[in-house]
């Protein structure tokens, strides 16, 4: 089973509206066409990951369902996908709510703004997502990570000719790109000292990772990437300026999905960074301070 599937189907479904021209419904039914196959892929393969076994008192999770290719083995970079529970509930947040905001897209926009444009722009921020989410290699997740802060900067600048919404995305753009950065920076880090960039084999380095005198440095440098993604404090401040975008963009980005990012990237890499002072305090902290 080709699981890269899940992320090809919208990026070539960009091209779908392009060619299906300015007519309203057909417009949506090309942009939800490529999402909507995906999705039905991704349910189809749902209950696979569903179904754990209990042994003892402990739950052991279904096998993950993997696709690799060979990229740039000299660096540790493959293009290596993973669909396990966690991407699982992702995917499916992207896809189903990427489809309600196509539809309300549709009905949204005036006869003027380009939907179009707007349709092809929302399937290819959708591909980068599922690429981070889906992503079974750390370098391949931090190339999809700015893809996503690429993609949002074409979109919440959509209203080009709205200086706010030029002042937005140029804000958003260099908040996230900035946090891209330190993510880059921490995953170097940590892929060096576990020895690889690949998921199991640096959460099977946990130990090693905690014990390392890089490990506070590294921690620091992710969670900036988490932080700045997901406008927790002290870099909450570009959110609001974003909210100039088209409503139906502020609905998937801003809502429900790449604000999302954060969340994601602490819950995927929890198994190697937590259980630490340094996590505690950090990561607790901060969602403290951002909630009052």
């Amino acid at each position: 089973m080709n699981l890269g599937l899940i992320i090809i189907l919208p990026l070539l479904g960009a091209a779908l509206p392009l060619i299906a021209g300015q007519t309203r419904r057909r417009c949506a039914l090309a942009a939800a066409s490529a999402p909507l196959l995906a999705l039905l892929w991704t349910l189809a393969q749902a209950p696979h990951l569903l179904t754990g076994k209990v042994l003892t008192d402990e739950l052991l999770a279904a096998e993950p369902l993997r696709a690799s290719w060979s990229w740039l083995p000299q660096l540790g970079l493959n293009i290596s996908f993973r669909l396990d529970g966690l991407a699982l509930l992702f995917v499916l947040l992207i896809l189903g709510i990427g489809l309600l905001v196509i539809l309300y897209a549709r009905y949204y926009l005036s006869a003027a703004d380009s939907l179009p444009r707007l349709y092809a722009l929302l399937l290819l921020f959708m591909s980068a997502m599922l690429g981070v989410v889906t992503a079974d290699n750390l370098l391949l997740l931090c190339v999809f990570w700015e893809l996503t802060s690429l993609t949002s900067f074409l979109l919440i600048g959509y209203w080009s000719q709205h200086s706010d919404a030029r002042r937005g995305a140029r804000l958003a753009l260099s908040v996230t790109g900035a946090g891209g950065l330190s993510l880059l920076a921490g995953v170097l880090i940590l892929g060096n000292i576990a020895g690889s960039f690949d998921l199991d084999k640096v959460f099977a380095a946990r130990a090693i990772i905690q014990q390392h005198a890089l490990y506070p440095c590294a921690l620091l440098l992710i969670l900036l990437g988490a932080f700045t993604k997901s406008a927790q404090f002290p870099f909450y401040f570009w959110l609001p300026h974003a909210m100039a975008a088209p409503t139906p963009v502020s609905a998937y980005l801003h809502s429900a999905t790449m604000v999302k990012l954060g969340v994601f990237l602490l819950a995927r890499l929890y198994p190697v960074l937590a259980g630490s002072d340094y996590w505690f305090y950090s990561v607790a902290g901060t969602g403290l301070i951002t909630l009052l």
